[in-house]
């Protein structure tokens, strides 16, 4: 195998410079050439290169976003290209099948330390002293995370610009208990080693997850909401963020804002009253203001004064206008009255009462510039709350401005 070096995930200095950065993961030269003559440099090349690969609005310029992603704590590999997975090389993978390994000393295939300074070749994998690694807490890097990823370059595989993948770059928190080895990274590792055919087929394994995508037709979103003026939109373990100043929503894993949250919500609103944002999985609810989990958090339903008989909730509405916070479950729904913090006499009420023509299970909603948004499969329904007219039916990636139609 031929010889490739890694450093474990660690924090970005706060002090590197745009440049640099490039240099380190984007293999930016000072090289001259014909982008200069046509009076585009190589560090704007790069840099757009670098927003495409992580999702990000592709402006060219050192935007918010960009220095918050160059902040983010990463793998020391270069990325340096933009496919879904990727490899080293077919000339970069192991050519037996028993591979050996050793911990500081000794001599194995793959050579495992810890230190402040890399040293090593092949498969080798080097894990920062710097850094503070835990088995399951998200204060710090699990171990068994960052060790999957190193293990994964050991194998051969290079960097994915999937967020949901293994080997993306950029560090995210994941239960181990509970961590499935996405698709994307079955797919590189079996591009170099084919399939296991040694499988026992009594063995009930699951089903590795393959990361959303925002331009699949008929893709059924889990929850939508606002926060701070951004749209979030939830589907299985990630979310995108949209804003009015950005044309292509960015995407990335709902533990990288929220560690302590939960994938697969159903439900979720924002709190423009306390600014917070609530979410909602089966009969428990989370909170957080901002990136923080708000102390006492999750709560059972029945703190918003729901009867037991709730089990989850399908959607959450906060109507701005008359500051209800509207909870649809199945064909029913409750309204939750903020300023009291109680729930209003009179209800359930059935949905299609008060949205017209919504005969069909409601999967999530929001509000948006005056209009409420009532989402039923992958479809949205347009409406004015007030009158409960129905202006449009829209596909449900309507907001997610994909251009994949």
């Amino acid at each position: 195998m031929s010889a490739f070096y890694h450093r474990a995930h660690r924090p970005v200095s706060r002090n590197i410079s745009l440049r640099s950065y490039l240099k380190k993961f984007f293999n930016l030269t000072e090289e001259t050439g014909p982008s200069i003559r046509r009076g585009i440099s190589p560090v704007t090349l790069k840099l757009r290169e670098m927003q495409r690969f992580f999702g990000l609005q592709i402006t060219g310029t050192l935007d918010t976003d960009t220095i918050a992603t160059m902040k983010k704590p990463r793998c020391g590999v270069p990325d340096g290209n933009f496919a879904r997975f990727s490899t080293f090389g077919r000339n970069q993978k192991w050519e037996k099948k028993s591979l050996t390994y050793r911990i500081h000393s000794g001599t194995a295939d793959i050579m495992i330390s810890f230190g402040r300074q890399p040293s090593g070749i092949g498969g080798d994998a080097h894990f920062d002293d710097d850094e503070t690694f835990t088995f399951r807490s998200n204060r710090g890097y699990v171990l068994f995370m960052v060790a999957a990823h190193e293990f994964g370059h050991s194998l051969g595989l290079s960097h994915s610009d999937d967020p949901g993948a293994l080997m993306y770059p950029v560090y995210s928190y994941r239960n181990p208990d509970t961590f499935v080895l996405p698709r994307d990274d079955v797919n590189g590792i079996q591009s170099l080693y084919g399939r296991n055919t040694g499988k026992d087929p009594s063995v009930d394994e699951p089903e590795p997850p393959t990361t959303p995508d925002a331009c699949d037709s008929s893709m059924v979103l889990d929850a939508v909401t606002t926060l701070r003026g951004e749209m979030l939109f939830f589907k299985d373990n990630v979310l995108w963020r949209s804003s009015p100043q950005s044309t292509t929503p960015q995407q990335s894993l709902i533990t990288n804002f929220w560690p302590n949250a939960p994938s697969n919500i159903q439900a979720a609103y924002e709190s423009q009253r306390s600014d917070k944002i609530f979410l909602f999985k089966g009969r428990k609810v989370w909170a957080f203001s901002g990136y923080d989990r708000v102390r006492g958090y999750p709560k059972k339903l029945t703190s918003f004064g729901l009867p037991r008989s709730v089990r989850k909730i399908d959607a959450a509405l906060n109507d701005v206008k008359s500051g209800k916070i509207l909870f649809i479950v199945g064909s029913e729904y409750y309204s939750y009255d903020e300023a009291r913090k109680s729930m209003d006499n009179g209800f359930p009420k059935r949905v299609d009462q008060t949205f017209s023509g919504l005969t069909s299970k409601v999967t999530a909603a929001f509000q948006y510039s005056g209009f409420t948004y009532i989402y039923s499969g992958p479809y949205m329904f347009e409406y004015n709350l007030t009158t409960g007219r129905l202006f449009r039916v829209l596909r449900n990636r309507y907001f997610l401005r994909c251009t994949n139609f």
